[in-house]
């Protein structure tokens, strides 16, 4: 295991090194390893906003500020209990969305096929559905666990089935890789589009948590929800910072005002029980409209490392 720990920032600064993800080892051809972070900068599917396909080298310099032990799951170690690299990036088409699916497919495949949890760094939400494919091909449907402000169930955008991060919900459960009747969405808030914006959700079989649903369950019934859905089945999470109120995270593709602060955002993390993951995202991390000090990129590596830290604990468990 001690080929796989990152380095340690008390005996070498911040600031020297390789920009990997916490400082951890570049991934090698043969590596064992338990899971595997890649970008995926990949923004072509971005309805509104571009500049996600930096999100994830923000987040990997971010990243850096993070430590390896969680005080919130018994002090964890995470690095000492799950086999971790970053894997480097995904290879895109700029401009070309679905070309940019077929090549980030392929790369996640190469990690699940050899039983890798991938933790992919994205990128819009568009990157989900691929990665999606990749681990629905080896343990079959999956139960989505969907943290956002927005359902991503439409059935097009701009005349187009694939040509958006708004569709992926929908493409996954027609696609037979998502298992709705075992899936939840959490967060959405806001305007619409049209009267059925959430309601479609529930009528392709997802359960549905609002904001205001999210925020008077508190962390610990929520967890307890989301625990019951997903039951035993291989889980997806996949996660958009712009779950989080833009207070917190400004960097997103899609802002929505009136969401959770990061704190609470961290705390529905830090319930959530241990269940089989089998990949997971963190997406629309947008650097180019983040705020002072980076707080989105920063954001999206704390995640990051929560979900590794929930992957930890289900092994210690």
């Amino acid at each position: 295991m001690s080929g796989f720990l990152p380095v340690d920032s008390l005996d070498s600064p911040r600031f020297v090194g390789l920009p990997t993800f916490m400082r951890l080892p570049l991934a090698q051809p043969g590596d064992a390893l338990d899971v595997a972070i890649i970008g995926v900068p990949c923004d072509s599917g971005s309805p509104y906003r571009t500049g996600s396909r930096l999100g994830p080298n923000a987040v990997r310099q971010m990243s850096v500020m993070l430590r390896p032990i969680s005080p919130y799951r018994d002090h964890i170690s995470v690095f000492e209990t799950l086999r971790v690299a970053d894997a480097g990036d995904a290879n895109v088409v700029p401009g070309y969305l679905m070309e940019s699916l077929e090549k980030i497919e392929e790369s996640l495949s190469s990690l699940v096929d050899l039983g890798i949890i991938p933790l992919a760094i994205g990128g819009d939400h568009s990157i989900a559905l691929p990665a999606i494919r990749s681990v629905a091909r080896k343990h079959g449907p999956v139960s989505l666990v969907h943290f956002d402000s927005h359902a991503d169930t439409w059935n097009s955008y701009f005349g187009g089935k694939e040509h958006s991060a708004g569709t992926p919900f929908r493409r996954g459960v027609e696609e037979r890789l998502i298992d709705p009747a075992t899936s939840i969405q959490i967060g959405m808030r806001g305007s619409l589009f049209r009267a059925d914006d959430v309601s479609q959700s529930l009528d392709l079989g997802y359960d549905v948590v609002t904001t205001d649903e999210t925020l008077a369950l508190g962390p610990e019934k929520l967890a307890e929800r989301i625990a019951a859905r997903v039951g035993d089945n291989p889980v997806y999470i996949t996660y958009d910072l712009d779950f989080v109120d833009p207070a917190f995270a400004p960097g997103v593709g899609t802002p929505e005002a009136g969401g959770p602060t990061s704190r609470e955002a961290l705390a529905i993390l830090r319930a959530m029980k241990p269940m089989n993951i089998v990949g997971c995202d963190v997406v629309e991390t947008n650097p180019t409209f983040d705020g002072p000090g980076q707080i989105t990129a920063l954001l999206g590596a704390t995640v990051a490392l929560e979900l590794l830290t929930l992957i930890a604990a289900g092994r210690s468990a």
